[in-house]
Parts: structure tokens; C-alpha cells; sequence
């Protein structure tokens, strides 16, 4: 198949306060470049907004040392609603982010946290952001810009189905991210910390390697997608984002930077994952722009693909990287993505 997809380019994670989230992402994970700060009225997700346009604040924080980033969303209007329910490892949606750290133990004692071993024998930690969201602090081998810190921004997800052979159909089939590096079922010690040590389940790690191929690859690195699937037959797994939509607080999307969105689209569709929403062309997102899109995986968790056209550089002074013309795929220079981190806003822990 075609290479649709570079890597991740962030993750939306929906709070009540987008300026305090980013604060604590900044401490804790180096995640200090707000590539934008935007407040607009998202007309275009209405499908899933229950038909209503919700008015929101979105923060777009980046950590240059490598890795995707996190879209830090405030529903201004109507108000956020939360899960009824503690998310739980095996329901159904994004459970967690794969956060990529060059020293798992040493991230693990400055947090005091607990180091567990994967079934690829890899050490990682298990960590709650303030908001109950679950992070899983994982090694990774991907960076752009290793001294910037430990920790860099999102390597992947965790995502609970309902059935992991018709999930593959889209993440390893359709969306490329192919190499199976374990399928495994049974009972895992690396889940105890979860309070699901006891529970089977089946998991599976998917992995796309970083190509040089797409303008930000470099800096986004790498690409994991654990896929859980709950086998004891007296759990019923829940949808994390039952009776709520888009925007809603909590994990709200996984975003991928797409190369080629005319061909993803109609791939897409002929695999039967058709999108739900199009912006068509150039979407004015405040101080960057792009084509975006989105469909739903076999359970619901919705998917976006960004193209971008516009990266704001210094905004002062209106310069911006236009990428909408450049006709080649190939990585921009290293000097140039660097640019992106000179709005960084440094906070001590």
C-alpha cells in the first residue's frame, strides 16, 4: 500500500482548564512549545457533537526532544461532561498515551513509580496526569532533539476493542502501522498496577518505524499502538465515551500528520472506513492551518488525519513555514522544524 501516514501528531486530551493542563504537561513531561493557543467555534464536528457547535480553547503542546504532541482541549461552551465511569483497562476507546522516555528509571524515581517490565521485556512506568488520565512512560529510540529532555511527547496509545482482529483491519492493514512486534493472551504482570494483574486479556503492539518520508517525520519519530481486547467472560467492557461526544473530558481523538489525504480518503472508504468529516481544503485553525478529517474504528474511537499547510514559526512578526505548495515529501531540514520550539515556554517541577 502507499504511505499515508508520518507518525502521530498529537493526541486530544479534553480538561476543564486547558491553562493549568498545560502547565502540568509542561512540568512533567517537557511538553513546553504551545505551537498555538486558539479559540474558535469547531462548526465542522457536528457529527459528532450531537449537532451542536461547540465553542473551544486549544493548546497544541509540543516537546522538541521528539514525538507527537498534545492537543490540550477546553469546551468553552456547552460545558465538558465526564465519563460516568472510571475508565478501566479493556474498555472500549483510548485508555492511555505511550509517552517516550530515553530513561524509564530514572523518570520512575523522580515520580516514585513503579517499573514494570512489557511482555517485549522493556521496562516502562505506569503514570495519572491530574485529570485521571493514564500515561504509560515507555522507552523509545526515535528523537530529534534528545538533550532537549527525558521524556518526549506521544510514541502511541492503548486502545480497548471489542474484537482486535477487526481493529487490525484499520490500524495494521489500513493505516500501515504494520509490524506486529508481539500478540500475546493471558494474564500480564505489567497490568497489576492497574488493578487488572488477574484479568486476561489479548494485546497487541503494533509499530510503524520513522521513515523520511513527510515534513515533520523527524521530530515525530516512531509510531506504537497497543490494541487490548478484555477475554474474562464476566467483564463487559464499557465505551469510555458513552453518552458523551467530541470535546468531552478525557482522551477525545488520535491524530495522525497524513501525506497524501485525496488517496487516504479513498482507501479509507474501500476498506470501510469511510470519514465522517472533511474540511475539504486549507482549514483556518487559528495560527496554523490544514485539510483535516476523521472516521470512527470498529468501536467508535474516533480517528483524525491533519494535513498540514501552515506551522506558525514567530508569530509576532507573521512568519510562518507554508508547507501547501512544497511538492516533495521529503523531511525538512533539521534547522527548520527547530524553529517550531522557539516559543517554548520553560516551567520548573
Amino acid at each position: 500500500m502507499s504511505e499515508f501516514i508520518s507518525g502521530i501528531q498529537q493526541v486530544g486530551i479534553g480538561v476543564k482548564d486547558a491553562g493549568e493542563a498545560f502547565r502540568w504537561y509542561n512540568r512533567t513531561l517537557g511538553l513546553n512549545v504551545p505551537l498555538f493557543d486558539d479559540v474558535a467555534e469547531a462548526k465542522l464536528m457536528t457529527p459528532h457533537t450531537n449537532g451542536v457547535v461547540r465553542q473551544r480553547r486549544a493548546i497544541l503542546a509540543l516537546n522538541m526532544a521528539g514525538g507527537g504532541g498534545a492537543e490540550i482541549w477546553q469546551s468553552n461552551r456547552p460545558a465538558p461532561l465526564a465519563a460516568e465511569f472510571t475508565p478501566e483497562l479493556g474498555d472500549y476507546g483510548i485508555f492511555a498515551l505511550k509517552i517516550k522516555c530515553q530513561n524509564v528509571k530514572q523518570f520512575a524515581g523522580r515520580h516514585s513509580l513503579k517499573v514494570e517490565l512489557s511482555p517485549e521485556g522493556k521496562e516502562h512506568s505506569w503514570l495519572q496526569d491530574p485529570y485521571g488520565n493514564q500515561l504509560q512512560i515507555v522507552p523509545d529510540g526515535s528523537w530529534f532533539k534528545p538533550k532537549e529532555s527525558n521524556t518526549g511527547g506521544v510514541l502511541g496509545v492503548i486502545i480497548g476493542v471489542s474484537d482486535i482482529d477487526k481493529a487490525l483491519q484499520l490500524y495494521k492493514d489500513t493505516l500501515g502501522i504494520s509490524e506486529v512486534v508481539y500478540d500475546k493472551t493471558g494474564s500480564f504482570n505489567d497490568f497489576e498496577t492497574l488493578g487488572k494483574g488477574n484479568a486476561r486479556f489479548r494485546r497487541v503492539l503494533l509499530r510503524k518505524s520513522m521513515q523520511n518520508r513527510g515534513a515533520f517525520s523527524r521530530l515525530l519519530g516512531n509510531v506504537e499502538i497497543e490494541l487490548v481486547q478484555a477475554l474474562d467472560a464476566d467483564v463487559k467492557p464499557r465505551t469510555i465515551f458513552a453518552g458523551r461526544s467530541w470535546g468531552d473530558l478525557g482522551f477525545i481523538h488520535l491524530c495522525f500528520d497524513t501525506l497524501d489525504m485525496d488517496g487516504l480518503k479513498e482507501f479509507c472508504a474501500g476498506n470501510g472506513f469511510p470519514f465522517t468529516v472533511d474540511s475539504s481544503d486549507t482549514f483556518d485553525m487559528g495560527e496554523a492551518g490544514g485539510r483535516f478529517t476523521y472516521l470512527e474504528d470498529p468501536d467508535g474511537t474516533l480517528i483524525e488525519f491533519v494535513e498540514t499547510h501552515r506551522v506558525p514559526i514567530l508569530k509576532k512578526i507573521g512568519w510562518y513555514l507554508n508547507l501547501k505548495t512544497r511538492k516533495t515529501q521529503k523531511p525538512l531540514p533539521d534547522w527548520m522544524v527547530a524553529t517550531m520550539g522557539w516559543g517554548k515556554v520553560k516551567e520548573r517541577e
